[in-house]
């Protein structure tokens, strides 16, 4: 049996190849693995678990189709749809996951995380991370009518998108002394994570010992996969 492992879909109905894809690989690939990991960003914006748009609930009716064929589907957080909740849950069957996480996999420990707070050297973000993660910032955001909360994610995407196109390229990786104080602190050699968009595996060494860090790659183009079985791990690019 195969674990497989996604990041950054970025699903929105505007652009509705990447969604389409995803359903086609829940209705296919993914019936045969042994579990779905999703880790963050699933959607380009999640504003509450009440809101009522069709393409959202089309994709949570895809997970809770493959949750009921008993594929366990684990869902954390990203930077974009970190409000998702027990509606969510609900709504897809889906589970959401502590990020970040310790999992088990063929006979090794492998921490598992969405990739932002390793980004550490981009202060602005960082900021506004630990902002929007307050509880009672998203209590009062969670409490604003749901066209109030549109109109602010809209807004929110489009300062991302301006604070994308003229920060530095190498302020929004991870940072390396990040990584390796991560992977220290849970005592890995092995982590997974998206949130860059540069699917790639990376081997260094951690305290003379052989690491390795495996960044999942995002869905704009075309869709991609991290596949884990007993006989090892490999990047996959899905043909659209």
């Amino acid at each position: 049996m195969t674990t497989l492992f996604v990041s950054d879909l970025h699903l929105d109905a505007a652009a509705p190849a990447a969604g389409a894809q995803f359903l086609h690989f829940l209705a296919t690939r993914a019936r045969e693995a042994e579990a779905l990991y999703v880790l963050g960003d699933l959607f380009e914006t999640w504003i509450g678990d009440d809101d009522d748009e069709a393409y959202r609930a089309g994709i949570c009716a895809g997970l809770a189709d493959l949750s009921a064929q008993g594929v366990p589907c684990y869902v954390m957080h990203g930077n974009r749809d970190f409000l998702l909740g027990r509606g969510f849950e609900t709504a897809s069957g889906a589970r959401l996951i502590a990020d970040p996480l310790l999992v088990r996999l063929y006979g090794q420990t492998v921490l598992l995380t969405h990739g932002d707070a390793l980004c550490t050297a981009d202060h602005a973000y960082q900021r506004l991370r630990g902002v929007v993660r307050a509880p009672r910032w998203q209590q009062r955001f969670l409490a604003l009518p749901l066209a109030v909360r549109r109109a602010l994610a809209e807004r929110a995407r489009s300062g991302s998108r301006r604070h994308m196109a003229h920060a530095d390229e190498q302020i929004m990786d991870v940072d390396p002394q990040a990584v390796h104080a991560a992977m220290r602190a849970c005592a890995v050699h092995c982590l997974v994570h998206g949130h860059t968009h540069r699917p790639a595996v990376h081997e260094f060494s951690l305290d003379g010992a052989a690491a390795r860090r495996i960044v999942l790659g995002a869905w704009h183009d075309a869709g991609s996969c991290l596949a884990w079985d007993a006989a090892g791990f490999r990047l996959e690019r899905l043909s659209r």
